[in-house]
């Protein structure tokens, strides 16, 4: 399977991560607190589908897993807040904003910064 996928960069894994992520999570999210019954059911199932899509993506990307981890964050700070507006219409407030640059930040120096 990792031969089908060598040839994408590893940034489209991680946007593809973060999207199926913080996307099922915010479906389970509707799911518990928006419906009940079968759609409750059916919703969740979805997030999970979702959810696991995630874990197959982040652990496809081809970068050692010690320096996916810090664009993953970096990228899941700003995924988040799209999804985030797009399902629940909330915009991010100032503290947030302001801890997602360190967050931002500290994703690139785990990335980038090269001991040597």
């Amino acid at each position: 399977m990792q031969k089908l996928f060598q040839h994408f960069h590893p940034v489209v894994f991680l946007i593809i991560a973060t999207v199926l992520e913080v996307s099922g999570d915010a479906i389970i999210r509707l799911s518990i607190y928006n419906h009940s019954g079968m759609a409750r059911i059916i919703l969740a199932i979805a997030g999970a589908i979702l959810l696991f899509g995630y874990g197959l993506f982040l652990n496809l990307t081809p970068v050692e897993f010690g320096q996916v981890v810090g664009l993953y964050i970096a990228t899941l700070f700003v995924v988040w807040q799209i999804i985030n507006y797009i399902f629940f219409r909330q915009l991010p407030t100032l503290p947030i904003m302001a801890g997602g640059v360190l967050v931002i930040a500290g994703g690139l120096i785990i990335t980038f910064w090269k001991n040597k």
